[in-house]
């Protein structure tokens, strides 16, 4: 059984239909690209799976290890093992990383009916996975992404995600505005991630971010449906000759 199902899905936000008819099947061990000029629905496709309020699934069909996502409210498709990585993460002022993450992994490990981990154990890991990304530990005691640089949030969405270890991580334009090093690092990040039981779909729009974590399928999205897919080359096809080919190809 694959991880993720999208059958058919149509999407609409407001009064506009932003997806209409996107099919994507994601199996265990795979990162998927998913790339696409502006406004073709890509920020909308992983909104709309992980549940972000406004996003109004018309048609179509969302699963999750065989479970229906569309019913489903955010924070039930985060325990069934969905996590997604903001491409605008927002800031919390007064609540710290550390209060935050441990809030997180106890609540998944309380609906696991696991016990929560003491504060030595988690803060040990912690330090483990900081040291990992390049961070400075005191990042832990500062609130959530408060006066974080660009670089240092998106470094704290991977952080997020290696601590809650989800089946699918969505990756909203993760690369967006790093530089070279935060990009390495973020790229270390997800192959950390990476393992044959959990999947990846990675929206980006450039191929560097795709030079440290190379995907097993690239998918382009245009005009809210997937127009064409291919393995890693595809992306190397787009860098070199945009994306005027493929509208063309799929014009009306």
């Amino acid at each position: 059984m694959s991880l993720l199902e999208v059958s058919d899905l149509h999407v609409r936000v407001a009064d506009r239909e932003i997806l209409n008819g996107v099919n994507l099947e994601v199996n265990p061990g795979e990162i998927h690209a998913i790339m696409g000029p502006n406004g073709s629905g890509k920020s909308t496709l992983t909104n709309t799976i992980a549940g972000q309020e406004g996003y109004i699934v018309e048609n179509g069909d969302l699963r999750l290890n065989g479970t229906n996502l569309v019913e489903l409210e955010p924070e039930e498709r985060s325990y069934a093992g969905l996590f997604l990585a903001f491409q605008y993460p927002v800031e919390i002022p007064g609540v710290t990383n550390m209060e935050f993450l441990k809030t997180a992994v106890d609540s998944h490990r309380k609906q696991r009916g696991e016990t929560a981990l003491s504060s030595v154990e988690f803060i040990k890991n912690m330090r483990a996975l900081v040291t990992k990304l390049d961070f400075n530990p005191e990042f832990l005691k500062r609130g959530v992404n408060e006066s974080f640089s660009g670089g240092e949030k998106k470094r704290n969405e991977i952080l997020q995600m290696l601590c809650l270890d989800p089946k699918v991580a969505l990756l909203d334009e993760t690369d967006s505005g790093l530089d070279i090093d935060a990009l390495q690092v973020v790229a270390k990040g997800i192959n950390e991630f990476r393992n044959s039981n959990n999947a990846v779909v990675l929206v980006t729009h450039y191929q560097r971010l795709l030079n440290h974590v190379v995907p097993d399928y690239v998918h382009v999205l245009l005009n809210g449906t997937i127009v064409k897919s291919g393995d890693a080359s595809l992306a190397l096809d787009l860098e070199r000759n945009g994306y005027a080919w493929l509208e063309q190809d799929n014009s009306p």
